[in-house]
């Protein structure tokens, strides 16, 4: 008798501790607009997914829905996110440009250039003057792509040869540099890009190494890529439906919030610059193409860092236009 009961309180507390293991276990979904080769999911979303399992002893997993599998296409990512149509989603600031104005002021050419620098300079901006954009998240990441080069049809490495270029910036709101280098400022989406240049629409594109090279090819329709050219950066967030956030156990919130912020906005970073670095070594080994890598010489660069000065008073006095009175004070603090 005694060995039976013993038997039944041991099999209860054995379905009571599996039914608290299921309860207590979550499943993030991530869903995002780019390819599953793209190095957003190869690097952070990797590690991202390590992190989770191996810190919660594998009662936190993620599961990544790749090139749009929850909704197509990159305009409605914040969106999901705050509808919960997945947990946590990816996506980029100028398709959205609206609920983003203050971080859009980290596209504009300033003192980073590179992903890594950009992306340091943001989280040291952002508590004061960035975190009221996302009060509606749980903010996972916030770095850039940067947009170090310019690939074109034609030699744009000079101030002349950039007069009439029909140019695609990383944002509109950028248009006023474009304009101020004598340039005409175009809208494309990157995944019409390779086609533009292709049909002569476009003449050049703010690009990264990593378009130039698989799976972007723009390569194969360039003549040129032109180098130490004034940075645009391509503001990327990432992003956690703040309900789910908030309904997670102190134990699994406690680890989003170790990895989120600064420390998953870096590994974003890398995958970025580790893309040019890769895709810089390809251009470099190539010999198939026929573009031509050009830098833009000192001299030249001044013209277009004056160009820079002056689009960027033409954008102040926009912000200032839409009630954003210290939209100077936000760029400078993010490109101290």
């Amino acid at each position: 008798m005694a060995f039976s009961r013993f038997t039944r309180a041991f099999a209860l507390a054995s379905v009571l501790a599996s039914t608290a293991f299921s309860a207590s276990a979550e499943e993030l979904t991530v869903a995002t607009f780019v390819p599953p080769q793209h190095h957003s999911n190869t690097v952070l979303f990797a590690w991202f997914a390590e992190e989770l399992e191996a810190r919660s002893g594998g009662t936190m997993t993620m599961q990544l829905f790749p090139a749009g599998q929850l909704g197509a296409g990159p305009v409605q990512q914040y969106k999901r996110a705050v509808e919960g149509v997945a947990d946590i989603t990816f996506g980029v600031t100028a398709y959205t440009p609206a609920l983003f104005p203050r971080t859009m002021l980290a596209i504009p050419p300033g003192a980073s250039n590179s992903s890594a620098e950009a992306t340091v300079r943001i989280w040291s901006a952002f508590d004061e003057h960035l975190a009221e954009e996302y009060a509606d998240v749980k903010v996972i990441a916030l770095s850039t792509a940067a947009g170090l080069g310019i690939a074109a049809t034609q030699d744009v490495s000079t101030f002349e040869c950039m007069q009439g270029a029909k140019i695609v910036p990383y944002a509109a709101m950028t248009t006023p540099i474009i304009e101020a280098m004598g340039a005409v400022p175009v809208q494309m989406p990157v995944s019409e890009m390779y086609t533009g240049l292709s049909t002569g629409t476009i003449d050049g594109a703010y690009a990264t190494y990593n378009n130039m090279t698989p799976p972007w090819n723009f390569w194969d329709v360039t003549t040129h890529f032109v180098t130490n050219v004034p940075v645009q950066h391509a503001v990327i967030f990432v992003v956690m439906n703040r309900e789910r956030y908030e309904g997670l156990s102190d134990e699994h919130r406690a680890i989003i919030d170790e990895l989120a912020g600064e420390a998953a906005s870096m590994k974003l970073a890398e995958g970025c610059d580790g893309a040019d670095e890769r895709s810089l070594e390809m251009m470099m080994a190539n010999t198939d193409k026929s573009y031509e890598l050009v830098a833009v010489t000192d001299d030249e660069r001044a013209k277009m860092d004056a160009a820079v000065a002056d689009g960027m008073q033409a954008i102040f006095a926009d912000y200032a236009g839409r009630g954003i009175e210290n939209a100077e004070e936000i760029y400078n603090a993010i490109n101290q």
